[in-house]
């Protein structure tokens, strides 16, 4: 498994609420087009609802295609093991109340070679985050202005 382990790329995650449940399915096409391209493997993909009264619930990828229009069954079975009930809790506490919420955990495919070029060179991550976009635009912004 360590040698497995070895090749892997970086893993992420992301939280995205859907506020009212309003749940359009645009990304979702996108998503399977980074899937179909090895930008990233998808490995867990579930989704919660926050009740008005605080409540969650895990939903299964059926309950999100009763009106027909959104074809999702590619994402049937996207479980690892990695998500569990804790997870979906600690989750929804971002959430408000009335929403729903996407959870993703993926790796990052395109960077893998380079991942194990550096764990193989005794290499270690030791920081990583994200920038939020508001603040690269504004950063971006604040630096024209200057000049």
């Amino acid at each position: 498994m360590s040698d497995e382990l070895e090749e892997v790329g970086p893993i992420d995650y992301l939280v995205v609420e859907f506020p009212g449940n309003r749940m359009t399915g645009e990304g979702f096409p996108l998503l399977v087009d980074l899937v179909d391209r090895g930008l990233i493997r998808i490995l867990d993909l579930m989704f919660v609802r926050k009740e008005d009264d605080g409540s969650v619930t895990g939903m299964e990828i059926a309950d999100l295609t009763g009106d027909g229009n959104r074809d999702l069954a590619v994402f049937e079975g996207a479980s690892s093991g990695l998500l569990g009930q804790d997870d979906l809790e600690e989750a929804a506490t971002a959430l408000k109340p009335g929403s729903s919420a996407g959870i993703l955990i993926y790796e990052n495919l395109w960077a893998a070679p380079f991942a194990t070029a550096l764990r193989r060179a005794g290499a270690r991550l030791v920081a990583s985050d994200r920038i939020p976009v508001a603040a690269v635009i504004g950063a971006l912004d604040a630096a024209e202005a200057a000049h």
